[in-house]
């Protein structure tokens, strides 16, 4: 596929964090830009406002005629979080129009890029966010296509004026789907490959081999940077690093974080490496797991040539993406935090951060399980990290793409969780609830609809 014969792109599944940067690409570089999605949210009217035209309805109709009339000139890009049944998607597949998915596309893009992939099945937005918001304040051009709304500029989409040639492309490299092994970066990060999507990949064995896949596909004058255990091969020059230091063995390896402290709300590191030591690095977000993502991106980039003090003042001034750790309200009395976690693994890095930064106070928890088969295949471990909370109020599971599952729902977790005080609430429940008991730390967690429940809760 070559883009220069193109004019139009509609995307099916516009409203998806991955797919609206591409959509936000495209509008830049002076393509005509619309889709589809099934709901309206602050994305995609977003996205309106810049200039792209959105269908929330499933109808052909929708689908202006200028595309419909110029197949050569039309790309179609879809998500394969859209049903196959769509009759947007269908129409075209069946009038033969160019259909590609999201990863391909991006695939396409890095083509001609120095590029860097950060892959995961958890930290892959933050620590990419992080590696191009410490490129970006070092004044090196970097073009970035990242899974959360960076605060630091209100866009999921960092975009270079320079050529390719001088352009760093950084990457989310998303594991669902296989859908990151279209790419061939020069540069890779893997910061975890824990079992997750196992409706897509059957086992946890198959998804770290599709990451040994991805990691093979780094190009073999490149670096790989890979978290400590993941326990990869490379045919690249291939780093460990770790979030801490807490033997001789982490002690060993290429990168790591040491002397870790909490002070005024705000945590402090080392960061070490055989050649470098960089002091007293505030992190300018929260969390002990977001040590662990610096210290990866920290290594990305003096790889890349930034220097220790920009490297430094990067993460220092790094504010986060939107839903990670994201605080909502933050005084004296009240905190009101909203995360993405909706995996066992990210809830307990979650409230163990918010247990270390507020030891003396009752943290309570309203999160929403993602998916019927995640819950599913991860129900005892989300018990158990539940159970890090002083109270949990669980929504029904959002089921996204996903049809019901007989006997998996939100009171068989329930009653898995190990503490008393626990329940079941529906969203308006919830936010008469948060009204009438105020608590002092309130944190919700989900990746379905719960962060609009989040924003209510503070109005």
């Amino acid at each position: 596929m070559t883009l220069d014969r193109l004019k139009n792109v509609y995307l099916i599944g516009i409203g998806g964090i991955g797919m609206s940067a591409l959509a936000r690409w495209f509008k830049l570089n002076q393509y005509w830009v619309g889709g589809y999605d099934q709901n309206s949210s602050a994305l995609t009217q977003q996205l309106a406002v810049e200039g792209i035209e959105i269908f929330f309805e499933d109808d052909t109709k929708n689908i202006p005629d200028f595309v419909q009339n110029n197949k050569d000139e039309t790309l179609v890009i879809y998500t394969p979080a859209i049903a196959v049944e769509n009759l947007q998607y269908q129409f075209f597949k069946n009038q033969e129009f160019e259909i590609k998915k999201r990863a391909e596309v991006l695939g396409i893009l890095t083509e001609n890029h120095f590029t860097v992939a950060v892959a995961g099945t958890h930290g892959k937005t933050t620590t990419s966010s992080m590696i191009a918001h410490i490129l970006t304040q070092a004044n090196m051009p970097c073009t970035a296509f990242l899974g959360g709304i960076l605060k630091n500029y209100n866009s999921n989409l960092l975009l270079s004026k320079e050529s390719p040639q001088k352009t760093i492309m950084v990457v989310e490299a998303d594991e669902y789907d296989k859908s990151f092994l279209h790419l061939s970066p020069n540069m890779s990060v893997i910061t975890s490959t824990d079992a997750d999507h196992l409706d897509i990949y059957g086992s946890a064995d198959n998804v770290t081999q599709t990451f040994q896949e991805f990691t093979m596909l780094n190009k073999k004058d490149g670096v790989v940077f890979a978290k400590k255990g993941t326990n990869l091969k490379a045919n690249a020059q291939l780093y460990e690093y770790s979030g801490q230091s807490e033997s001789e063995e982490e002690e060993k390896l290429d990168f790591y974080a040491d002397f870790i402290n909490i002070s005024n709300g705000y945590f402090y590191f080392d960061f070490i490496n055989k050649n470098t030591t960089i002091e007293n690095v505030k992190l300018g977000v929260v969390g002990y797991h977001n040590i662990e993502n610096a210290v990866a991106a920290m290594a990305v980039c003096l790889a890349l040539g930034v220097n220790t003090e920009q490297v430094k003042q990067g993460i220092e001034t790094f504010e986060g993406a939107k839903r990670r750790f994201d605080f909502l309200k933050r005084d004296e009395k009240h905190v009101i935090i909203d995360d993405y976690a909706h995996h066992p693994t990210e809830l307990n890095a979650l409230l163990t951060s918010a247990r270390a930064l507020y030891p003396h106070k009752k943290i309570t928890i309203v999160f929403q399980p993602h998916l019927f088969t995640r819950t599913r295949d991860f129900m005892q471990a989300f018990a158990d990290s539940l159970t890090l909370a002083d109270e949990v109020i669980l929504l029904e599971i959002y089921p996204a793409r996903e049809k019901a599952i007989e006997g998996i729902t939100s009171k068989t977790l329930l009653q898995k969780i190990n503490i008393t005080n626990k329940k079941i609430l529906s969203k308006e429940e919830v936010l008469m609830d948060i009204k009438k008991n105020t608590r002092e730390i309130l944190i919700f967690a989900g990746a379905g609809d719960i962060d609009r429940v989040a924003l209510k809760s503070i109005y």
